[in-house]
């Protein structure tokens, strides 16, 4: 089984609310979202020697999580947030999509990311 990713990003507000730390306060970050799919290749057709097309991945990732969450405001009370949403974001795209979704990887910073996957 092979895998392939493409990254993406997009910039959202948060706060943490009842935190001691300056993250208490409303701020924004700009996340980089990578998605991993697996499979192995198609053996013909216009598509053939790819696992997906870069092009139909970054079509519904946009479609179904850039445009609605870019500039938007999470307003969560807990400190799980970044795995709460890498998890919303990996059920959405898999109740919608017709690759095997691997996993999805979210960083908050350059390093510090949350991964969701199913098993």
């Amino acid at each position: 089984m092979l895998k392939v990713a493409k990254e993406f990003s997009f910039d959202m507000a948060h706060l943490l609310d009842g935190h001691d730390g300056k993250c208490k306060n409303l701020h924004g970050h700009t996340y980089k979202l990578q998605v991993i799919v697996s499979g192995e290749t198609e053996n013909s057709g216009a598509k053939k020697g790819m696992v997906i097309d870069f092009a139909d991945l970054k079509k519904v990732v946009n479609d179904l999580i850039i445009s609605p969450m870019d500039h938007a405001f999470i307003y969560d009370q807990s400190s799980e947030r970044e795995i709460k949403i890498a998890q919303f974001i990996f059920q959405r795209l898999k109740e919608n999509v017709g690759f095997h979704l691997h996993s999805v990887r979210l960083w908050e910073t350059p390093t510090s990311f949350a991964e969701y996957g199913e098993e």
